[in-house]
């Protein structure tokens, strides 16, 4: 999608206010003990109560209103009956529509108590993130994004999974521009244009660079090599002063 004016924009930061909000809702109740069943129907409530309606189940069928993924799970996971315990890495993705407008974040949360290694894995998901942010603007390469977020990982000493990209968004969930590389690849000659609406999502990791289905369902990635994997993301617009970043609490 591409901002054509501002009741466009002002439409696009109602929902992404409001998942945020949800997904800042579900990690404040994430506690030891609770299934990610329970979790989930924190946050579908909290969308619900906000006039929108979960995005994964409207254009996918998803089982779930929201993607809770624990551990080696690293995305895409099916919220059920898996209790969540102390030290659990856990990912949140909230995504949702309301009034023909798509909104889409994440974030993931360690459970305490919780290990140093872990810790700084968090704290430096969040500082890729951003430095992927950092490239945002009109006119800019969209490889540029890759290229920031893999200089912060080379640095760090991380690894980033490379067959989970970023996406357009706006008027659907998934739409152009499509794989959007939070990795650096040569292959990318897109340029942002001016109001351009997309995900920036990257999956830094301890040692992973890939995203494998598993055999219990059709839904649910693993990491591979098994290694725990951060996920942090935001929806953005393009400007020529920089990224708009449309998925704050507010």
């Amino acid at each position: 999608m591409t901002i054509s004016n501002d009741g466009e924009l002002q439409a696009l930061r109602q929902i992404g206010a409001i998942v945020a909000r949800a997904l800042a809702a579900m990690g404040k109740a994430l506690e030891p003990g609770m299934t990610t069943a329970e979790l989930d129907a924190i946050g579908r409530r909290f969308l619900e109560r906000h006039g929108a309606r979960p995005a994964p189940e409207l254009a996918y069928d998803f089982p779930g209103a929201t993607c809770i993924s624990i551990n080696e799970e690293i995305a895409h996971g099916i919220p059920g009956e898996r209790r969540i315990r102390a030290g659990d890495l856990v990912n949140i993705d909230v995504s949702a529509e309301k009034d023909g407008f798509f909104g889409d974040t994440g974030a993931s949360f360690p459970v305490p108590p919780v290990r140093p290694r872990l810790e700084r894995l968090c704290r430096d998901g969040r500082r890729a993130l951003w430095a992927g942010i950092g490239q945002v603007g009109t006119g800019k390469p969209l490889a540029g994004i890759g290229q920031a977020v893999g200089r912060f990982a080379d640095k760090n000493g991380y690894t980033l999974v490379r067959n989970l990209a970023s996406h357009g968004v706006g008027r659907s969930l998934h739409e152009e521009p499509t794989e959007i590389a939070t990795w650096p690849d040569r292959r990318e000659r897109r340029t942002m244009t001016d109001g351009l609406v997309f995900t920036v999502e990257p999956f830094l990791s301890l040692g992973a660079d890939w995203a494998e289905q598993g055999d219990r369902d059709r839904w649910t990635l693993y990491s591979e090599p098994r290694a725990p994997t951060v996920q942090y993301e935001h929806t953005v617009v393009a400007t020529p002063r920089g990224a708009v970043v449309l998925t704050l609490p507010g």
